[in-house]
């Protein structure tokens, strides 16, 4: 990913809540990045949306952008 050097996004299913730490402005970065490589199109109120998810601690955020990761993904 982009946004960071060290993805910490996991690529596959969660069994247990990630652990770390990301500022609300790194967060905010991954979020529209895994959208964007998801090809999900964004109006006004999803990207309002998404700047309020961003705030929310960092286990939420890091599952939730791996969800939209793993939804992105082109099945083989």
């Amino acid at each position: 990913m982009p946004y960071r050097d060290n993805d910490p996004i996991s690529e596959g299913p969660l069994d247990s809540a990630p652990f770390g730490y990301s500022p609300e402005s790194s967060q905010r970065e991954a979020l529209f990045a895994e959208l964007a490589g998801a090809g999900v199109e964004l109006g006004a109120y999803d990207r309002r949306i998404v700047d309020w998810i961003a705030g929310w601690d960092y286990p939420t955020v890091a599952t939730i952008a791996s969800l939209i990761r793993r939804a992105g993904r082109v099945p083989q």
